[in-house]
C-alpha cells in the first residue's frame, strides 16, 4: 500500500464554487496509484467540499440561492458576527455541506462520473485563501 499527501492553495474571489478537479486529476497521477482513495479535506470552517454538475454553472448558482435563502446573512438570531454579518451563516453552510470528500482512484484516474467535479465552496462574501489537503492511498 503506497500513500501519497499534498496540500493545495485555492484562492477565491468571495461566495461561490471553484472547480478543484483538475488539481486532483493531477495529484492522482502525480502519485503513481492506480487503485485506492483519494481523500480531500477542506481546512476551514466556512468554506466546504461538494461534489457536483461540472457542466452547467446554474446548478451552481442555484445552490447559492438555495443556500442563501436557507441560511441568510444578517438573521438577527446569530450571536457570532465577529467577522460581518456573513460570518455565522459560513459556518453553518459548512456544516450542512462537507469538509471533505472521498472518491475512488481507478486505472489512475478519479473515477468520477461524467457530469460530476470537485468543488471548493466559498461561504464567506469577501475573498479568502483556502488550504485542501489531499490525501491517496492504494497501490
Amino acid at each position: 500500500m503506497k500513500t501519497f499527501q499534498q496540500s493545495i492553495q485555492v484562492t477565491t474571489q468571495g461566495r461561490g464554487t471553484y472547480n478543484i478537479s483538475p488539481e486532483i486529476r493531477r495529484l492522482i497521477q502525480e502519485s503513481g496509484i492506480t487503485t485506492g482513495l483519494c481523500h480531500i479535506f477542506c481546512q476551514h470552517t466556512s468554506a466546504s467540499l461538494i461534489l457536483c454538475e461540472n457542466a452547467d454553472p446554474s446548478v451552481r448558482r442555484d445552490l447559492e440561492m438555495f443556500m442563501a435563502r436557507l441560511v441568510p446573512d444578517g438573521d438577527p438570531m446569530y450571536d457570532h458576527s465577529l467577522e460581518g454579518p456573513d460570518d455565522m451563516p459560513a459556518h453553518i453552510r459548512s456544516i450542512l455541506t462537507n469538509m471533505d470528500l472521498t472518491i475512488p482512484v481507478s486505472r489512475g484516474e478519479a473515477a468520477l462520473g461524467t457530469w460530476q467535479g470537485v468543488f471548493l465552496w466559498e461561504h464567506r462574501s469577501h475573498s479568502q485563501r483556502r488550504h485542501v489537503t489531499i490525501t491517496l492511498q492504494g497501490d
